[in-house]
């Protein structure tokens, strides 16, 4: 039977775009959604139909092409009316007896709802096919898209007058008031448990944000529009949903601090702060910790489950469309992840990740249950704040172990917990990029035992706390030696796996590398593709880049904080790494202009430099 609706042309309309920039404008439409210019008004029968009532139906309804279903209501084929005037040799004789099922065209090519337009002309061209049913992910027939369609979309982007706001800079807008607006429902949470705890300060201070995320996003959503975003676009959108949540994190640190020393101090202090939440750095300038109050402590933990669970969410679905996500599935068998599904699962999973921990902690350490709650929320997120300064002094070995695992599950993929998850607890697969970081794991903590001095217990915490890029430490680090320091900076600027809650460069940059060696060889260079070879080199920048900031950084701390250049060097690499240990260098007496690039620095380590990079240099992207 027909779906009828308004004709597709008439969605068409609706794009106004700069043509002072056609290139520009033409990205941005062909970036959107199919849904958005599909027509409709699409003819769907059984394939059991016989040809002489679909020839009739198609003339009723005015239409070139019919959908044709299965039993199961599944779409198999299409018929066109030329079909029907070429595969049936006489249409009052044959079309009599003749069902569709006999002359449609199959397999049905068809497009994901979810896919842009790019990615529809492109299917086009595969398949030398000028138009594609559009399928929902119950795979239903929802619509059509036509090659004629997206070519009128094209001109009328590069043709139509400029408006104050381009669509590019509109879609950034949209797609950003949504995230603030997530975000402030987010932090009504620890908002609550200071209510609960009847801590008014702090409760002021974080409601305070919440309702400016919430007005802030609500003012962008009206200027901006929901769509889909390129690549260089959605760095745009990273950076500043990072840089907004972390000025804006910054109001109930103004409650805590110190009120004797100046504005400016006072908010150089508040963003670093805000910035080592939200970004998972973890580094701390407050002496005695242990003297916060629970609700703020458990406030600093929850922007660092925040800054990780939810960045990470921000992240793929601005560099990884539902279409794209094929690439994310790793060592997971089966059929492909669909967005929803894996937030919803990840969600769930970190949350019983978060409960048992802290659970765990309690049954051990008969400590307050709020207090557990931010030390497991701090692991997970591999963030590194504590509790208090003191809290790993009291606590037992298997309180270690817990700890410990808490840590590794937070540096290891998503798509690792959501296998172990959907396979209902069987040993999953494990991928090269896992099996890689065990093994680097596993060297590293020999080699930090056999040179550190430190017991091989100690040793093997805070191995395991460099890797996973949390932080966690009982006490400064200025004094181990060289080979030590070495050791922890090199698997802090590793880091831990691709889509995950730590930070560093990722295994799998180092997996790139491979074909680095391919890159430099004209002769293999050529056999590489073009998407191949932007990876490469935007890897390379990553991996040089890293240390090259961290050197000039350390370098700056040593002048200015009076220390070695070692010291100031593995400081640097805890913040650009948002490795969070550190050797004391930083803390509240340091300058207010360092204490501010090196917020910017958390947040550009946590943004992995790649989107900087594609901000800056859009041709990679």
């Amino acid at each position: 039977m027909p779906i009828r609706t308004p004709n597709y042309l008439k969605s068409v309309t609706v794009v106004s775009l700069m043509s002072t920039n056609p290139e520009r404008a033409v990205s941005y439409v062909l970036n959107k959604y199919v849904t958005n210019y599909m027509d409709k008004d699409v003819l769907i029968l059984h394939q059991n139909t016989l040809t002489r009532d679909a020839a009739r139906m198609l003339r009723h309804y005015e239409r070139d092409d019919i959908i044709i279903t299965d039993e199961e209501k599944r779409p198999v084929g299409i018929v066109t009316d030329e079909d029907i005037l070429s595969k049936v040799s006489d249409v009052t004789v044959y079309a009599e007896a003749t069902k569709l099922k006999d002359i449609m065209s199959t397999p049905l090519i068809t497009i994901n709802e979810k896919s842009t337009l790019q990615d529809a002309l492109h299917k086009m061209r595969d398949h030398n096919i000028r138009k594609l049913p559009v399928i929902s992910k119950k795979n239903q027939v929802i619509g059509m898209i036509f090659q004629g369609t997206i070519a009128n979309v094209i001109r009328d982007a590069t043709a139509t007058t400029p408006r104050l706001l381009s669509p590019p800079v509109k879609a950034v807008l949209g797609n950003l008031g949504f995230v603030l607006q997530f975000a402030g429902v987010l932090l009504l949470v620890p908002a609550i448990v200071a209510t609960i705890l009847e801590d008014t300060t702090i409760a002021t201070g974080i409601y305070l944000t919440t309702v400016l995320l919430l007005v802030t996003g609500f003012f962008l959503n009206s200027y901006g529009e929901k769509a889909s975003l390129n690549l260089h676009q959605a760095s745009i959108l990273v950076f500043s949903s990072l840089f907004l949540l972390t000025l804006f994190g910054t109001v109930p640190y103004l409650y805590v601090l110190p009120s004797g020393e100046s504005g400016g101090e006072i908010f150089a202090n508040a963003f670093f702060s805000s910035a080592a939440g939200f970004t998972t750095g973890g580094i701390s300038i407050f002496d005695e910790p242990e003297n916060l109050t629970q609700s703020f402590t458990f406030f600093r933990s929850y922007t660092q489950l925040v800054g990780g669970m939810s960045f990470i969410y921000l992240v793929i679905t601005a560099f990884y469309p539902e279409s794209k996500l094929q690439s994310m599935r790793g060592f997971i068998s089966g059929r492909t992840l669909h967005m929803k599904e894996l937030f919803s699962t990840i969600t769930v999973i970190f949350t019983v990740y978060i409960v048992i921990v802290a659970l765990l902690l309690y049954s051990f350490g008969e400590r307050n249950i709020i207090d557990n709650f931010s030390l497991a929320m701090s692991t997970l997120a591999t963030g590194g704040f504590l509790p208090t300064s003191t809290i790993l002094d009291e606590l037992i070995w298997q309180e270690h172990v817990i700890l410990m695992g808490g840590m590794i599950l937070g540096a290891l993929p998503f798509t690792f917990h959501y296998a172990f998850v959907r396979k209902k607890f069987l040993a999953p697969k494990l991928g090269k990029e896992v099996l890689t970081y065990f093994g680097i794991l596993g060297g590293a903590i020999i080699l930090f035992s056999m040179i550190s001095g430190l017991d091989t217990w100690d040793s093997v915490f805070y191995s395991i706390s460099a890797s996973t890029t949390a932080g966690l430490q009982q006490e400064s680090l200025a004094g181990l030696n060289s080979g030590a320091h070495a050791i922890l900076i090199i698997l802090m600027f590793i880091g831990g796996c691709g889509f995950s809650t730590a930070g560093g460069l990722k295994i799998f940059r180092l997996l790139h590398l491979r074909n680095a060696i391919s890159f430099f060889n004209k002769i293999k260079r050529a056999e590489l593709s073009e998407h191949t070879k932007k990876e490469v080199i935007a890897t390379m920048i990553i991996i040089i880049s890293m240390p090259a900031i961290a050197a000039v950084t350390g370098a700056h701390l040593a002048v200015t904080e009076n220390v070695s250049f070692e010291d100031g060097f593995f400081e640097a690499v805890g913040v650009i790494t948002t490795g969070g240990l550190s050797a004391g260098v930083i803390d509240i007496d340091t300058d207010s202009g360092t204490k501010i690039v090196l917020g910017f620095l958390m947040i550009f380590g946590r943004l992995e430099i790649i989107a900087i990079i594609y901000i800056f240099v859009p041709k990679l992207s």
